[in-house]
């Protein structure tokens, strides 16, 4: 069976998407060119950062036709996290918000992608 070990995103800079994620999860770059970028999530799962112009087939989905999550461990921690991305000037897509899977923030990346912070646990 293959192993599940990147999670990808279309990215117009991936210099920039990289920065942006490397300050937002406190994680190195480890490779880094024009064209593409990587960081390490855990567990060996890495974060792809690829040039939407350089995708082989075409991406036809736009950036937030998808969202990566984040849990947090209670709902006070998914405030402190919101406070800290708000200061921080990362765009809020949803301030936040009790749903029926707990409370949740959903902020946008610098391409539009969606960040999802929740704690199912009050």
């Amino acid at each position: 069976m293959a192993d599940f070990s990147f999670v990808l995103l279309y990215v117009e800079n991936p210099i920039k998407s990289a920065t942006f994620y490397s300050n937002l999860i406190g994680r190195p770059i480890i490779e880094q060119s024009p064209t593409f970028a990587m960081l390490p999530l855990r567990d060996g799962v890495m974060l792809g950062l690829w040039i939407r112009s350089g995708i082989e087939p075409r991406a036809i989905a736009p950036a937030g036709a998808s969202e990566i999550a984040f849990t947090e461990e209670s709902y006070e921690a998914v405030t402190v996290t919101f406070a800290d991305w708000k200061r921080r000037g990362i765009t809020m897509a949803q301030e936040p918000t009790k749903m029926d899977f707990g409370f949740t923030f959903t902020a946008l990346d610098p391409d539009g992608h969606r960040l999802r912070v929740f704690s199912p646990a009050g």
